[in-house]
């Protein structure tokens, strides 16, 4: 069996988590490959709703065994609280259904720290990171003076790795005038942390591939999305790893050869939350209509922050991009829902420049400032759509609305959701 990827295919937030749990139920194992506790999946299971940040989100499935690979950043705080209250509404946890690589990165109060000061000395030019510490995480990793989930084999030495580590960022939080940290108690306290993680390390890229030549159906389970990557994305207004395709494949320690279907989760509309330019973002009323109040979970507010996203109608430029970039063989479209109740629905299929139509995304992030969107203009419907199921279940708006995105974007649209719930969805295959 191949491994199949899923991608955000737009800045974060595109309901990845809705779908892993989805395609999970056919998988035996779901791995997550990038990013840490920044990134936040809400799924709901018979009306119970998990949010999950390090821990994939297939561990709602009992047959699903779950990794945290390579690429992924963890703070075992957060991880260890995922559990507990995992653990506590009656999913297993155990070492047989989570497994750690050795090789991925730990992130420490310094770490978190430092985010923080970072991003607080940029003032009005902040990149609008969760302060998590993921970014302070990534920069110690490439900069080889990172410390790994290997090292919770070996309790004291990772103690003492520990004290040195906090001891030599307290030197850099004093230079932002931030407080120092305790390096014995923050030693203490990982120390605690390896004997209660140890169980659950692996060396997760064997284990993969033993999995894959046995015919066993692997998951990847991204984070953020595809321009928020570090390359390709919207940088500096980018995360510290790569949510793209091909992170995937470093993230978890897998070659070329076994993928298979690479998934793109896309909303019905636009969403982000940070800094940056976006084109086709909305303020006002139409903003707060797509928005939501935030009384509901899935409400467009972030699972991780809590800040409300900013929203725009659907960007195909953005899609096409992420097409490109990710090799996308389809599209999974959630959230069509919202656009329930609205006359006519935009959506951007190019941009204007000083007078010239741009069919493709500006890498040039003074060029994306300088944007306008060229709209397309299609008509809604008004009704309720939330218990439909299949594509004749629709109104024919609705059905042309996904075969309009499907041709603009040359890749079919397998999936569309209609709510939050498990059951509320429809295979489309259009394309």
């Amino acid at each position: 069996m191949p491994l199949n990827i899923i991608i955000g295919a737009q800045w974060g937030d595109e309901g990845k988590g809705r779908i892993t749990d989805l395609l999970a139920a056919q998988a035996d194992i779901v791995a997550r490959y990038s990013g840490g506790d920044n990134a936040g999946h809400t799924i709901t299971v018979q009306a119970e709703i998990f949010k999950l940040h390090l821990i994939p989100s297939g561990i709602a499935h009992p047959g699903v065994t779950c990794v945290i690979g390579n690429g992924v950043v963890v703070n075992p705080a957060v991880l260890l609280q995922e559990m507990e209250q995992l653990a506590a509404r009656g999913v297993s946890i155990t070492p047989e259904r989570l497994k750690l690589s050795h090789k991925a990165h730990l992130i420490t109060p310094a770490h978190i720290a430092l985010d923080k000061a970072a991003e607080l000395l940029r003032g009005a030019d902040l990149i609008g990171t969760t302060q998590r510490g993921i970014g302070p995480a990534y920069t110690d990793k490439s900069s080889r003076l990172g410390l790994r989930a290997g090292m919770f084999a070996h309790p004291e030495a990772l103690g003492e790795a520990m004290h040195q580590h906090i001891t030599a960022k307290n030197q850099l939080l004093q230079l932002y005038g931030a407080d120092p940290l305790d390096p014995d108690e923050v030693a203490a306290c990982y120390t605690g942390y390896a004997q209660r993680l140890a169980p659950f390390l692996a060396d997760c890229s064997v284990y993969l591939d033993e999995a894959l030549q046995q015919g066993r159906s692997v998951l990847a389970e991204g984070a953020q999305g595809t321009l928020l990557d570090l390359d390709h994305g919207t940088y500096p207004f980018v995360t510290s790893s790569w949510p793209t395709a091909g992170g995937a494949l470093i993230g978890l320690g897998v070659g070329p050869k076994q993928v298979g279907r690479i998934v793109g989760i896309t909303k019905a509309f636009t969403s982000r939350v940070g800094s940056g330019p976006f084109p086709s973002e909305l303020s006002g009323t139409a903003a707060e209509r797509l928005r939501g109040t935030g009384a509901n979970p899935w409400d467009e507010y972030g699972t991780t922050t809590g800040r409300p996203r900013r929203v725009g109608w659907l960007d195909t430029v953005i899609i096409r991009y992420a097409v490109r970039i990710n090799s996308l063989t389809e599209l999974a479209l959630t959230k069509l829902d919202v656009l329930s109740g609205l006359g006519e629905i935009p959506v951007c299929v190019a941009y204007e420049l000083d007078g010239r139509r741009l069919e493709h995304f500006p890498t040039d992030l003074d060029l994306l400032a300088r944007c306008q969107p060229i709209y397309e203009t299609l008509p809604g419907w008004s009704e309720d759509i939330t218990g439909a199921r299949q594509m004749a279940d629709l109104p024919a708006n609705a059905c042309r609305y996904i075969e309009f995105i499907s041709t603009t974007c040359a890749t079919p649209v397998t999936i569309a959701s209609v709510g939050p719930g498990r059951e509320q969805y429809l295979l489309t295959d259009v394309g």
